[in-house]
């Protein structure tokens, strides 16, 4: 006897979308149990995209065939429940204690984790200031796109549905400001530094679980990497207070953020080996109420050269 397990288009693009991108079977699974799914019905459903890849076969769209327990159990549950990497915790290149001092800012470190290593900051940015980067942001937005891992393109899709853009590393005084500030919270030179994003999202939207740390699993990617070195960490400041909704989720670590005006989530994700951590893995809740300003900046192992020599 079999079973039909359906489910919806957009659980499918988002499977492809986070296997692409680097992400463990494991946790596709835990986050797809956290969102209501049997044990089962998780594991055969991830295991038959692992199989499909594996395979070179069509990935399944909207339903999947497993046998019942009485019989052989389905390919690839093996492989959908292989372990993840054996990430190796550095020394942290984030400060200790719980102050850190800027140049110009003194700025509280109100928690920490160390697997993944994240800590959440309080006041990186005056209220003034996140006013300002939204003024400036807002003539300049589009809708956000993610990196297509096979092309290395830029394309737009639901995984993302806020609005954004790039300030260029220290083009006006604001923004030099601000970058001097969050390279020395993130300890690590102003040059490594890629532009400051701004992100916003209305109500409804977020992004689905994603890594922030480049597979080289296409030639742009590639590329960027030897330009660059692998992103190792993030800064997240968020510009404004959500009414409802709109944390920063860590659903391996168990951590979820709100957003406060000013205040910042930070995480690193790369190590001297160059392994990345896959404990990382992050999403932004959608927005219930109100919307939801970001501004991230992503620190590279070396100087930041955009593809275009910049």
């Amino acid at each position: 006897m079999s079973t039909v397990i359906h489910f919806s288009p957009d659980l499918s693009v988002w499977i492809l979308h986070n296997l692409n991108q680097g992400c463990a079977p494991t946790a596709l699974i835990q986050e797809m149990q956290a969102q209501q799914m049997t044990a089962q019905a998780a594991h055969a459903i991830v295991a038959a995209f692992v199989t499909a890849r594996q395979s070179g076969q069509p990935p399944p769209v909207d339903s999947v065939v497993i046998e019942d327990a009485q019989q052989a159990p389905q390919p690839g549950r093996q492989s959908a429940q292989a372990s993840e990497p054996d990430y190796v915790y550095e020394a942290p290149i984030f400060h200790s204690g719980s102050t850190l001092h800027t140049t110009d800012r003194s700025v509280r470190i109100a928690a920490r984790a160390a697997r993944p290593m994240l800590a959440v900051l309080e006041g990186l940015l005056s209220a003034d200031e996140c006013e300002e980067l939204i003024t400036l942001a807002r003539p300049r937005l589009t809708r956000s796109t993610v990196v297509d891992p096979p092309t290395g393109l830029n394309v737009v899709t639901g995984q993302r549905s806020s609005l954004g853009m790039f300030f260029r590393l220290q083009e006006n005084g604001l923004i030099a400001r601000l970058d001097k500030r969050i390279s020395e919270a993130m300890n690590l030179p102003i040059e490594n530094g890629e532009g400051l994003q701004i992100l916003h999202y209305p109500t409804g939207a977020g992004s689905a679980p994603h890594f922030d740390f480049l597979i080289p699993s296409n030639a742009a990617n590639q590329n960027s990497i030897a330009r660059s070195g692998q992103r190792v960490s993030t800064m997240v400041t968020y510009l404004n207070d959500v009414a409802s909704g709109g944390e920063t989720i860590f659903p391996q670590a168990g951590w979820s953020v709100s957003p406060q005006r000013g205040n910042a989530v930070y995480f690193e994700y790369c190590n001297s080996r160059n392994q990345v951590d896959h404990g990382s893995l992050h999403a932004s809740n959608p927005v219930e109420r109100g919307e939801k300003w970001v501004a991230t900046k992503w620190m590279r192992q070396r100087r930041f050269v955009s593809a275009d020599g910049v």
